[in-house]
């Protein structure tokens, strides 16, 4: 009896829990560069706790397929990962305990490059694409790669990730001019009516993510990009820093509808009974 009070206490906890984070979600991503160091995936770990998303997307995680269980962090055990078996690339999504998800599709690449999960977070539909984009050719292969799942992005979609691609002569110090491959990216994002989040909410802020030591030049090379139907819920998008990383991560905080609140059901007398 005692222990079915215990679990009951622990259900109502959770329920609360997710009543209370449900209109909140945030979305941090960032390129690791590489967790075969257990030290290093100490590190990210603390940090994931510390930071405390909804949602947290790595790239470069340069894991193997057999190497899943090396991503553990208590607090998110939803793992979805997209390994390529020599080590390199390497995408993966983690989802907090905090939150109601539920997973119904994905789709992910041999070759570590991008995952893309659907599904519902508070009874609120999903599309996250989590992309790294190769050293070389990165523009055309993000539109190459937006055009194959055209069918898949909506206005309830969401791509971040490690485009390897300055979007604006503004994402970098040097301030050289986009190319052609860039230009046809920036094109097909304005068609499918997909922003840059960070540069719609700071129009005039040079942030940048990555600092190039070869060149000597910051820039913004990893993105979250958002549909424009769904600008009033993007409320706050940062970039912080990590120590372990070459590369800094960003932070998107999103406004849900307070759906979540469903979870906490009020119980009325039926008033017919009384009648009765």
């Amino acid at each position: 009896m005692g222990r079915e009070t215990k679990e009951t206490e622990e259900n109502q906890k959770t329920r609360h829990k997710m009543v209370v984070v449900g209109p909140h979600v945030s979305i941090i991503t960032l390129n690791v560069n590489g967790l075969n160091s257990p030290i290093k995936r100490h590190r990210v770990a603390g940090w994931i706790k510390e930071q405390d998303p909804t949602i947290c997307c790595l790239q470069e995680t340069h894991l193997s397929p057999k190497d899943k269980h090396r991503l553990r962090v208590k607090g998110w055990r939803t793992i979805l990962q997209a390994n390529n078996e020599q080590k390199k690339a390497g995408v993966a999504i983690l989802i907090s305990d905090k939150v109601d998800f539920k997973a119904k599709q994905i789709k992910k690449d041999k070759e570590g490059q991008y995952i893309m999960i659907k599904g519902t977070l508070h009874q609120e539909d999903i599309t996250l694409i989590n992309i790294y984009a190769p050293n070389t050719g990165a523009p055309k292969f993000v539109k190459q790669l937006l055009i194959e799942l055209k069918e898949d992005i909506n206005k309830n979609t969401i791509i971040v990730g490690d485009l390897n691609t300055p979007l604006t002569p503004m994402d970098r110090t040097s301030r050289q001019k986009i190319n052609k491959e860039i230009i046809e990216l920036n094109e097909k994002l304005d068609q499918m009516d997909l922003i840059d989040i960070y540069r719609t909410l700071h129009p005039k802020t040079a942030g940048y993510t990555f600092f190039s030591s070869a060149h000597g030049t910051f820039s913004r090379i990893d993105h979250i990009l958002g549909t424009k139907a769904n600008i009033n819920k993007y409320k706050r998008v940062e970039i912080i820093s990590s120590i372990f990383s070459d590369h800094n991560a960003i932070k998107l905080e999103i406004n849900y509808k307070k759906k979540a609140e469903k979870g906490a059901k009020m119980w009325r007398l039926n008033n017919t009974l009384l009648n009765k």
